[in-house]
């Protein structure tokens, strides 16, 4: 069911993005990748299905424009009756919040001796990879939101961004708390 849900919400996050402004397949692609990626994660093999059913409801349109010499790029624009499906969309309340399917959090449920020696190693797995994406996002922010201009002109994104920042932050400090209290002989 819930990838059925995600499959739907697909559907607005790119006439959400196309209502920003026209864009080819590939640069759907790329924002899933990158900003979008982020924080909803999409299969990129359901991008240009969804394109097509999109395209085939008179939601969007396309047209191709020649790049180059050879490459045909088609490029899709959101429709009126495109925009009306986003506005209803984004007038609906929020649905449930789904439970999300994490590695680790399930490893250390399944864990009960504190006395564990894998849980030094998870816990450190744990701290590698949130460190990692607060890095990420710390140069996301730079690049994307250095100014207060910047910061305006895509409100809701910046938004969004510090939110993810602040979990990483908060996350990466109950990951090492935790990793101290565990672990006091240690002395570090």
């Amino acid at each position: 069911k819930t990838s059925m849900a995600q499959k739907n919400i697909l559907k607005y996050i790119i006439l959400g993005l196309l209502n920003h402004k026209e864009l080819a397949g590939y640069d759907l692609k790329k924002l899933f990748e990158g900003e979008v990626g982020d924080f909803w994660s999409s299969n990129h093999s359901q991008i240009y299905p969804e394109l097509r059913r999109m395209e085939e409801k008179g939601l969007i349109t396309s047209h191709s424009e020649t790049v180059g010499t050879k490459l045909e790029k088609k490029y899709y624009r959101i429709t009126p009756a495109g925009q009306e499906v986003l506005s209803a969309w984004m007038h609906e309340p929020l649905g449930s919040l789904v439970p999300s399917r994490d590695e680790f959090t399930m490893k250390l449920y399944l864990i009960d001796d504190p006395g564990d020696p894998l849980l030094a190693r998870l816990f450190q797995e744990e701290i590698t990879r949130h460190q990692k994406k607060y890095d990420y996002l710390r140069s996301r922010w730079e690049a994307l939101f250095s100014t207060q201009e910047d910061r305006q002109k895509h409100y809701g994104h910046s938004l969004i961004l510090q939110q993810a920042i602040e979990r990483e932050k908060q996350r990466l400090q109950w990951l090492l708390d935790i990793q101290k209290q565990s672990s006091p002989s240690k002395g570090e």
